[in-house]
């Protein structure tokens, strides 16, 4: 009897000790799972590719491992090499633990600890120990235990993947694969492979950027376990001895510089962010950016934004030819600046007057030299055609033509048709539209050309633009112009004359130049896509004889060449009828005859300045302005005269300007084609 009740009592007491070492392991189990581990913010094209990462807050390289993202060759030589029976034991490989204990008694120190794959991501996760004592060791073996028990297998590779080591701040496979292969660890060779696995052995004494034999000799070891495992074939391990080890670690990817750091600025608290560019798109064009603005000359750098206009995605951002070279200012994101647009306006002036029924493409215009007020604009080539038509007029980038349909419209009414279009127009601080806005005398941003012409594409009907697929969606502005009006411009721009050596009327295009040669600009489209290419220096200096023809043009169409197949441009729309200038009515066959007809019926007069009134021209100063004289009513062209003497002439615009003799009374007349006259007395002080 009382050696049964010792035998309960023990065996109760071995429970109890087993139940509270189970306890106690248990317990020294605890800790961190990996899940507050801090990895690096990642920018994605839209099929998930990597643009851009960005190193962790303590300045590592860090990525998310997971078993789906590695190829499985990588898998299986790193279970054969660390631990082979991972499939099957708890966490724990008690055959492991067995041959260390032996080699331990035999050499009275550890010599291997008999670590699986859950122990060393014990060890990784939980970072307050170090050393090989015996108490590190149960307490990885207890972690281990915990960690396969409550994540299972899977997780503790994930964990795995994403903390192993290899050198300097670079951690986990991927970001491994990247700085030494620059490719995604989906696709590996043997050699690439046993390089992976041998690394986290001793990744800073193995860093094949600094100790490369050691690296290579650690890397053949691997192969050939990997033999005799079975894993490999000869061939396969032959050849993987044979690969050129990287002797220098890659730069990580770098693609959309300033998209990529401008979306990360917007969300910090966001890891991955989802763009919708196109990796291969965005590479080739930033290369073509890079190639190009060497060729134009130092300090040159260029811009780029390419739209699918359908949907109204951003494919490829490019914010300076070369992000790194400062002097070519690439830190500044010349999408975003804001610059003189030359003559890349000129096309919504033209969509405006034939949305108004002041003009249509085959209506006759006048280019010679004239004066609108103040302002007497002149052709880039400082030469005239004579009398054109509208479409002749765009094709050729005529400025007076321009000037004079943009004061038909109202440079007002053009500024506020922008802006309704979602665009934002910047203009110096105190000043209202004038008709210096079409040619120029405002500011645009690259990114807003870029969406007005996607306008025209669509055939008048704005675009809402998206970049980033993980931000609301933004509001879609306002229609740019009617149906009608933008298929006829964006027709006349096909037609424009090409770039040397391009072919011609693939593509609606349209080219400016900034005063004083600071800006060249080329914007065009397809049926599919937008893009606008920009080209000068950053710090807005001038650079002698650059134009957008020359400089950005040729950019623009190998842009659309490396973007893939041609998109035919959309045909005529049943609304828009194919005339001649003798089939149009009579009003729209010369632009200004409404207006002129009109007025036959009216006396001719001076709308201004009035008679009688005193007006200070700054006599005072000694330096007089100009008068500005208005007509109403008669037949142009009209002639001014000062005091009885013929000082200017001008004509449908029905203004000028005169330089009245001196301070004092002076008399203007104005005479039309027809021999009427109208005359008033004004007093200039």
């Amino acid at each position: 009897m009382i050696r049964r009740r010792l035998l309960v009592l023990a065996g109760g007491g071995i429970v109890l000790a087993s139940l509270a070492g189970g306890i106690v392991l248990w317990q020294m189990g605890a800790g961190p799972d990996g899940s507050a581990t801090p990895f690096s913010r990642e920018v994605v094209d839209r099929h998930g590719r990597l643009l851009r990462p960005f190193q962790t807050d303590d300045d590592m390289w860090r990525f998310p491992g997971a078993v789906a993202d590695v190829d499985p060759l990588f898998l299986r030589m790193l279970k054969a090499y660390e631990d082979r029976r991972f499939d099957s034991h708890p966490g724990v490989d008690p055959m492991a633990l067995a041959r260390a204990a032996g080699q331990w008694l035999t050499n009275g120190r550890i010599v291997s600890g008999g670590s699986t794959l859950a122990m060393q991501v014990a060890r990784l996760i939980d970072k307050r120990e170090d050393g090989r004592s015996i108490a590190v060791k149960l307490r990885e073996m207890a972690r281990a235990v915990r960690l396969q028990r409550e994540f299972g297998q899977q997780r503790i590779l994930d964990l795995y993947l994403s903390l192993a080591p290899y050198g300097g701040n670079v951690e986990g496979v991927r970001a491994a694969s990247l700085a030494y292969f620059g490719k995604e660890p989906r696709r590996l060779s043997p050699g690439e492979a046993a390089l992976l696995v041998a690394l986290p052995q001793a990744p800073e004494t193995r860093r094949p950027d600094r100790f490369v034999e050691r690296a290579r000799r650690a890397r053949d070891r691997v192969l050939d376990r990997m033999l005799l495992a079975g894993v490999l074939k000869p061939e396969q391990v032959e050849a993987g001895k044979a690969e050129r080890m990287p002797v220098a670690r890659r730069a990580m990817p770098a693609f959309a510089w300033h998209a990529a750091a401008e979306a990360v600025a917007a969300d910090p608290a966001r890891r991955v962010h989802r763009m919708t560019f196109d990796r291969n798109h965005q590479e080739a064009l930033e290369a073509l950016l890079r190639e190009r603005a060497r060729a134009v000359g130092a300090k040159i750098s260029a811009a780029l934004v390419a739209i699918d206009h359908r949907s109204g995605e951003v494919i490829a951002r490019i914010g300076a030819a070369d992000p790194l070279d400062n002097d070519r200012q690439g830190s500044v994101d010349m999408t975003r600046a804001v610059r003189s647009p030359g003559s890349a306006l000129k096309p919504f002036i033209y969509a405006l007057a034939f949305e108004a029924g002041l003009a249509h493409p085959e209506t006759l215009i006048e280019d010679r030299p004239s004066r609108f007020g103040s302002y007497a604009p002149v052709n880039f080539d400082r030469g005239y055609q004579g009398t054109v038509s509208t479409r002749t007029a765009l094709q050729m980038s005529l400025n007076v033509p321009a000037i004079a349909l943009l004061e038909a419209v109202g440079p007002q009414r053009f500024f506020s048709r922008l802006e309704q279009a979602g665009v934002r127009p910047v203009l110096p601080r105190g000043e209202v539209p004038g008709l210096a806005v079409g040619l120029g005398g405002v500011g645009l941003r690259l990114n807003d050309l870029a969406a007005l012409y996607a306008g025209l594409a669509r055939l008048g009907d704005m675009p809402a633009l998206i970049e980033r697929r993980d931000a609301p969606a933004p509001a879609a502005p306002r229609p740019l112009a009617e149906e009608a009006a933008a298929w006829a411009v964006g027709d006349i721009l096909a037609e424009a004359p090409a770039p040397e050596a391009a072919l011609a009327g693939r593509y609606a295009f349209k080219t400016g130049t900034s005063y004083g040669f600071r800006d060249a600009w080329a914007i065009g489209f397809d049926g599919q896509r937008t893009i606008a290419v920009w080209v000068g220096r950053p710090d807005g200096s001038s650079v002698p004889g650059i134009t957008g023809r020359t400089a950005a043009a040729p950019i623009l169409f190998d842009a659309f060449a490396r973007l893939g197949p041609y998109a035919p441009l959309p045909g005529r729309p049943d609304s828009v009828a194919s005339m001649s200038n003798g089939q149009l009515p009579p009003p729209l066959r010369r632009f200004g005859s409404t207006r002129e007809e009109a007025s036959d019926t009216r006396d001719l007069k001076i709308a201004f300045p009035p008679d009688g009134v005193r007006i200070d021209l700054g006599a005072a100063t000694g330096t007089m302005e100009p008068l500005p004289v208005r007509t109403t009513g008669g037949r142009p062209p009209f002639t001014v005269l000062v005091d009885g003497r013929p000082v200017a002439r001008f004509g449908a615009q029905r203004q000028a300007s005169v330089a009245p003799d001196g301070p004092g009374f002076t008399t203007l007349s104005v005479i039309d084609a027809e021999g009427r006259s109208a005359s008033v007395t004004v007093r200039v002080e």
